[in-house]
């Protein structure tokens, strides 16, 4: 957690410096910028660049030049169907060379890197990045308003009535599981509660030679894909995660229902403490597991909707990888938190004419590459139809994310900061609790109670109201 608050520290630094700089040369720069000129369509046209919903693949810019840097995560397809893009991008705007670079701890190594301003021209948008840093770091794609009708799950990298991020695609949160493995198991029905989950995991256990779920602890990221439950998925509430979880008190307690974030972590939990998991989960391989839920060798897999087709595509049983629904119910009725995946940012210190290629470049993407259904993921555009990896989604009830509040688009940053939590940021809460349940240290419990406390310390330091 210190290394993380020395990583921000550092960023605010590194911005701070930037924006010294920026004020001493703003003259030359100035300067400079009159000589710059873009071509749209053959006429020049000054260095302020349009907005994403106002550009028109195939008509404008189509004579532009630039050379740019891509950062990203998805190292397996970064030589192949990534290539592919850049080819059918090309067919329209053939002087725009794209170059990807994958990085394997993609969220660590960005944010130290986006302390610099020549880290490339565009990335996939760590969540370690705070909203109030957006505006310093990438360009606007324009208003929240005016993108809106075009595109759907916009919050998350807005600020202030700016985008800065659009989502590459829309995941749904459930559960990987091999189909195959069920019915050898002898599970005729898909669990809806935490207990119906574990008692199907127990029947893996006792009737194959599955692990009945793999934690992937190893791999550290894996273990944070559990905070993306305990909102829409685990309530049914779409205020719960950006207004709600804030305002709470004590927001990690149990619920009499079996509802809300104990719901989460109690599976984990006891998954680990009956031994429904791997033998020993610090040898996990993330890699190699996409094969092992291929083959049958592993039941399920706590991920989202993205990583179904991993799994189809790492062996000869694509047909054996399904999807199903997170096991709660809320009010008789289950839900799915519905979100963005990374999402693409551009580097604010670019040149205009960089800015613009790479924004024609994410249009593309967004609009023409397919790249969420091949994904397995909902397109962010609206009116999209769903992939079919969510065909057994049929009756769940999927919840964006409503905004925080005007004026309270940072709180669930401090707070979430300020307590060291780190959900949807850090992974060392969640990897916590696999080590209490193997060693028997603490009670899930113990750890509640701990985390209620450090939460409720972080909102009276910032006087945060309670509401619920």
């Amino acid at each position: 957690m210190k290394w993380r608050k020395l990583l921000c520290m550092l960023l605010v630094i590194a911005m701070a410096m930037a924006l010294t700089a920026c004020k001493s040369n703003e003259t030359s720069d100035k300067e400079k910028g009159k000589e710059e000129e873009v071509t749209n369509g053959g006429e020049s046209v000054d260095e302020e660049f349009p907005t994403m919903d106002s550009l028109k693949l195939g008509t404008d810019y189509t004579d532009i030049k630039a050379d740019l840097k891509f950062l990203t995560h998805r190292t397996d397809i970064v030589n192949t169907r990534f290539q592919e893009y850049i080819k059918e991008f090309q067919k329209l705007y053939p002087n725009v060379n794209i170059t990807y670079e994958a990085i394997t701890d993609y969220a660590e190594d960005v944010t130290i890197r986006l302390t610099t301003d020549d880290w490339g021209d565009i990335c996939m948008i760590p969540t370690t990045v705070q909203k109030s840093e957006l505006p310093n770091l990438f360009v606007s794609f324009g208003t929240l308003e005016n993108l809106g009708k075009t595109y759907d799950y916009l919050n998350n990298f807005a600020f202030e009535g700016n985008v800065y991020g659009i989502p590459s695609t829309v995941n749904a949160q459930g559960i990987v599981y091999n189909k195959r493995v069920f019915q050898e198991a002898g599970i005729a029905e898909m669990p809806k509660t935490p207990d119906e989950f574990l008692d199907a995991l127990q029947k893996i256990k006792d009737n194959t030679d599955a692990i009945p779920l793999y934690t992937n602890f190893a791999a550290g990221w894996t273990m944070a894909a559990w905070d993306a439950y305990i909102g829409g998925s685990a309530t049914g509430d779409p205020d719960f995660m950006n207004n709600k979880l804030v305002h709470s008190k004590n927001p990690f307690a149990k619920k009499d229902d079996m509802t809300g974030p104990y719901a989460v972590y109690y599976i984990l939990y006891e998954a680990v403490a009956r031994g429904l998991v791997e033998d020993d989960p610090t040898t996990t391989d993330w890699e190699g597991c996409k094969g092992m839920m291929n083959r049958g060798e592993i039941g399920t897999l706590v991920l989202g909707s993205w990583a179904v087709t991993q799994m189809q595509g790492a062996g000869d049983n694509p047909e054996d990888i399904g999807y199903m629904p997170f096991p709660i119910t809320v009010n008789g009725k289950q839900y799915a938190s519905a979100g963005p995946d990374y999402c693409y940012g551009i580097n604010a210190k670019s040149s205009t004419e960089e800015k613009i290629a790479a924004m024609l470049y994410i249009k593309w993407l967004t609009e023409k590459s397919n790249f969420a259904y091949d994904e397995g993921g909902i397109p962010v555009v609206k009116g999209a139809a769903y992939p079919p990896t969510l065909q057994s989604f049929d009756g769940v009830t999927l919840v964006i994310d409503n905004p925080a509040p005007a004026g309270e688009e940072t709180l669930f940053d401090q707070v979430n900061s300020e307590s060291e939590m780190g959900i949807n940021v850090e992974n060392t809460h969640v990897q916590r609790i696999v080590e209490a349940a193997m060693d028997k240290s603490e009670t899930l419990d113990d750890i509640i109670n701990d985390w209620n406390q450090k939460w409720s310390a972080a909102q009276e330091k910032l006087n945060v109201e309670i509401k619920y």
